[in-house]
């Protein structure tokens, strides 16, 4: 797949390299697994001199060969003695970069912790004697969102403070994601909506899915539904080293919340356990989860529901994950019923997803939300509030047109509209079908 978007990003990285000239600078790229932060890194420097370092799990002494060879084929030089600790390696580039700017990626830099953690105090060390005097511009990458919050922004680690710019990388906009439908002459609303409820914008899923399917919601259910499936394991594959030995509790409360179970007394009631530590965690360490609370509501008030983030964790927690019975035994014609039977019901809460993403995306509000009172009450889809024009947007968002109701909407928002008295009320009905002319 072609390179999208991320122009705000290159701007950004573009500029500490043009500072590199004059003193060393360090970015730090965060962000989920599968969102492009090694291809936006390597999309930056492709006109540029540079390398990249790969971080491994095996022993120092083998990486540090495996890397010198790689600096020296770029800067061609003479023979160097065997070098077994990255403290030489990064001394090396250092002295390098003094003589000239370029680029070093490290990839996946969390994994330094269980090679040597000592090597993030050994940076630490060279870089604060040799960032003024040097030209070298270092990008770290990381995939563990909460070993490289440990790393770069804990007050107690030695890389506190250290980087220049942190980067936290998200999925695509619906924007993108329609653009990579227009260029596969696929977007139709449909297709469109279908495709954010999947991948969320994951760039790794939207190539997976553009390269083997005909990008239609049955090609797509059986490549996703399949033996042999990338998309099967994933959430495994993408949570597990993250949570480490408490991974099950987090599990449960996740597949909790993607079956709608979305407040902390239920989730408590259910397994059993006080969840608030664990959803404090998933929500600041893990950024896997968010917390909503109604769009008037006070900032203390415990009216407050949790939702996952990741529309494809959102799916594979809700379809996969609480049927892994079914997927273990290779049932996967059982796990395509359930989700064919439960689909539109699912794909009407994503739907409000969507459209309040998209109206976010059109920078005309500075306040987007739900509401809803005490028990559920009165719910409304989407709120957006304009505080410096004096306008409010209410609207309700269904599959279907045929079953929205703008008189209960109005009926609806009267306690809302008295929090917003002076405000100019507009009143929506938002389907399926009306997603084209909003995008």
């Amino acid at each position: 797949m072609k390179f999208y978007n991320r122009e705000a990003e290159l701007r950004e990285l573009g500029r500490l390299y043009t500072q590199a000239h004059e003193s060393g600078r360090l970015t730090v790229i965060t962000g989920r697994r599968r969102v492009g932060k090694t291809m936006l890194a390597l999309e930056f420097t492709k006109s540029h001199k540079h390398l990249y370092f790969f971080v491994s799990k095996k022993a120092e002494h083998l990486l540090c060969s495996e890397y010198l060879e790689q600096i020296k084929a770029l800067f061609h030089l003479p023979a160097i003695g065997e070098i077994k600790s990255f403290r030489e390696i990064f001394t090396l580039l250092l002295d390098l970069s003094r003589k000239e700017r370029f680029t070093l990626i490290i990839d996946e830099f969390q994994e330094f912790q269980g090679i040597n953690p000592s090597i993030y105090s050994d940076m630490q060390h060279l870089w604060d004697t040799s960032k003024g005097n040097c030209r070298l511009n270092l990008i770290c990458i990381g995939s563990i969102q909460s070993l490289m919050y440990k790393i770069f922004e804990q007050t107690k680690e030695p890389l506190f403070g250290r980087a220049d710019r942190i980067l936290r990388l998200r999925p695509f906009s619906i924007h993108d994601i329609h653009a990579v439908l227009s260029d596969h002459r696929a977007a139709d609303s449909r297709g469109l909506f279908d495709l954010y409820l999947i991948t969320g914008g994951l760039p790794k899923y939207l190539d997976l899915l553009t390269s083997n399917t005909d990008l239609t919601l049955n090609d797509i259910l059986d490549f996703v539904l399949s033996e042999n499936s990338p998309f099967i394991d994933e959430g495994r594959n993408l949570l597990i080293e993250e949570f480490g030995r408490e991974h099950g509790t987090y599990f449960s409360i996740l597949e909790l919340i993607a079956a709608g179970k979305t407040g902390r007394p239920e989730i408590d009631s259910y397994l059993g356990i006080h969840s608030g530590a664990y959803l404090t965690r998933l929500e600041s360490e893990y950024a896997v989860i968010s917390r909503h609370k109604p769009i008037n509501e006070k900032p203390k008030s415990r009216l407050q529901k949790y939702a996952i983030t990741d529309n494809f964790l959102n799916f594979w927690f809700r379809f996969i994950f609480s049927n892994r019975s079914a997927v273990e035994t290779g049932n996967f014609g059982y796990l395509r019923e359930i989700i064919t039977r439960d689909y539109s019901t699912y794909a009407g809460r994503i739907l409000e997803r969507f459209y309040r993403q998209l109206f976010a995306e059109k920078s005309e509000y500075n306040k987007i939300g739900a509401y809803w009172e005490r028990g559920n009450k009165n719910e409304i889809d989407l709120v957006a509030v304009n505080n410096l024009k004096k306008v409010i947007t209410i609207a309700d968002i269904k599959l279907s047109a045929a079953r929205i109701d703008l008189v209960a909407l109005r009926a609806k928002s009267a306690a809302l509209l008295r929090d917003y008295a002076g405000y100019k009320p507009s009143f929506l009905g938002l389907s399926l079908n009306d997603i084209l002319q909003h995008v």
